[in-house]
């Protein structure tokens, strides 16, 4: 007899009163026709939406969109589901912003493949909780062996081991925990072996963190949750490709020696939010060794480059960390959330671990039982792997990696249509796919460069509120930039260009309107 058939012959419990209409809506094989039926309405309303969609955005904007929402009486439901989801086509998906669409050039999302679709599917509808074994089995398993899948692939060896996250700022923040521990650790070690002994509070005011003038801003909140300070963050000047400088990195540890200060870690990255540059590994591998200093690698961004069919090696030197950051929702094409945080020793792991008589007691662990709420920051977590795990199974890391080249191919031709192009500045040079770039007037234009400056922001905000396309923007050297971050292999160089064109003539028109008649400054040259 089938598990369906069963369950419609068991008799209902007697229902509590007003509860009747709840239980119609609980999942279960009572409800499992109702559930498809739901759920395909649901999915052909997403699918006929994108299919449709001509732009990336609506440009609505807070002041019209919020009254709509906050007029919806909450206290009255429409109990049917197509009301509902007409309803939610009107307050959400009408105004959207789809980053499946070309012309989407702004944050790092990214268009997501249907094989991790079909994972999220049926992972929402399982419920599985990834934090002990009793409440996912094979979950556990699936989890654990993309962990170990993601650290051969870094090359981190045979003790490696790792947690999924719910993103690069958690596992940025499970790594700097570690970090911190192991140095603490380390110090109490030395000051009993010299016959002393030194409190943990003593410790902590003497931490350092090194990290490139341009890395992800989550390092410094991670500082500041573990009780260390922002200024416990040193930054580290960069080169004009915007990476790491290896001779002021190996100025800072030698000054941070000298003056009894203790690096508990230096971050390297392999994939910078703004410019998508990579930290030189091997070198910043070498002085963390010469030191003893824990490395971490940022690879939140440039982890696709794992899977990349030709493009691997420039992630060499990341087999030497000691912990590595992966978001597979950027350059694995993954719906949010879906990010690990990879250990070279998993003993080091330890330092998040907490056993709680009612979830994980310690007779768990001398059992064997793989429980993952023991090296994860997390408790409930859901079951994220599996739309990795579909993905690889159905189309292959290969095919990933190669979608992911297309993007860095793509932003090589960017760069190059950028560079010869008199309307804009370049910064530098990607590596990746990411491109921050200014318009600048005509060489016989004004040169005002706070003029020029709301000139970008302008063109920027105005081509969102178009709705024609999405571009972000960033600070550099003081100066108001933008930029593209090409995650979509769709996107083409036609597209490239069209966006440039609009920019253009939106920080023109502004220009023009904002001028005045008797300017007479000097005039701004390319050259200078």
């Amino acid at each position: 007899m089938s598990f369906l058939a069963q369950t419609a012959e068991d008799p209902s419990p007697e229902p509590i009163p007003g509860a009747a209409d709840g239980r119609a809506h609980l999942f279960n094989g009572r409800t499992a026709e109702r559930y498809r039926r739901s759920v395909t309405d649901a999915v052909g309303l997403v699918a006929s939406t994108v299919a449709r969609a001509q732009r990336p955005f609506t440009g609505i904007t807070p002041a019209e969109l919020a009254p709509e929402i906050s007029g919806i009486d909450l206290e009255r439901p429409l109990g049917d589901p197509d009301a509902a989801l007409e309803e939610l086509e009107s307050v959400y998906l009408k105004d959207a912003v789809y980053f499946h669409h070309p012309r989407y050039l702004a944050h790092l999302n990214c268009p997501v493949v249907i094989p991790a679709l079909l994972g999220e599917a049926v992972l929402s509808a399982v419920n599985s909780s990834l934090d002990t074994w009793d409440q996912s089995a094979g979950g556990t398993l699936i989890e654990r062996r993309l962990i170990d899948w993601t650290a051969e692939r870094i090359g981190l060896g045979e003790a490696a081991d790792g947690i999924f996250t719910s993103g690069g700022t958690q596992s940025n923040l499970q790594a700097m925990l570690l970090a911190r521990d192991e140095a603490c650790t380390l110090v109490e070690k030395e000051a009993i072996a010299a016959d002393g002994t030194i409190a943990k509070s003593a410790i902590l005011p003497r931490l350092r963190i090194l990290t490139s003038q341009v890395s992800h801003f989550s390092i410094q909140k991670a500082a500041a949750i573990l009780g260390l300070g922002y200024e416990a963050v040193i930054p580290v000047p960069c080169d004009q490709e915007r990476r790491m400088r290896t001779v002021s990195l190996a100025h800072e540890l030698d000054r941070c020696r000298r003056e009894g200060l203790i690096v508990m870690a230096v971050v390297a990255t392999a994939g910078t939010t703004d410019f998508g540059s990579i930290d030189p590994l091997p070198e910043i591998a070498e002085l963390c060794a010469r030191h003893g200093t824990w490395l971490h690698v940022d690879a939140a961004y440039g982890c696709g480059l794992l899977a990349s069919p030709t493009r691997r090696h420039l992630l060499d030197g990341i087999e030497r960390a000691d912990s590595v950051t992966v978001d597979y929702h950027k350059s694995f094409f993954q719906p949010v959330s879906s990010s690990a945080l990879l250990v070279r020793d998993r003993a080091t792991l330890s330092h998040a671990t907490y056993h709680a008589d009612y979830l994980n007691p310690e007779r768990s662990a001398r059992k064997l039982i793989p429980n993952q709420v023991d090296k994860s920051l997390q408790t409930t977590r859901r079951f994220d792997a599996l739309k990795l795990w579909l993905t690889l199974r159905i189309m292959g890391a290969d095919a990933v990696g190669a979608l992911f080249d297309e993007v860095v191919e793509r932003a090589a031709e960017a760069w190059a249509l950028l560079d010869t192009d008199p309307r804009y500045e370049v910064v530098t040079e990607p590596q990746l796919s990411t491109l921050v770039f200014r318009y600048v007037p005509p060489s016989d234009g004004p040169c005002d460069p706070d003029l020029v400056d709301r000139a970008n922001l302008h063109a920027r905000e105005a081509l969102a509120a178009s709705g024609a396309a999405v571009v972000a923007g960033t600070v550099v050297d003081g100066r108001h930039h933008l930029k593209f971050t090409l995650l979509n292999p769709e996107t083409s160089l036609s597209d490239i260009r069209h966006v440039l064109d609009l920019l253009a003539e939106h920080a023109g028109q502004y220009l023009a309107l904002h001028i005045e008649p008797e300017f007479s400054g000097p005039r701004h040259s390319r050259a200078s």
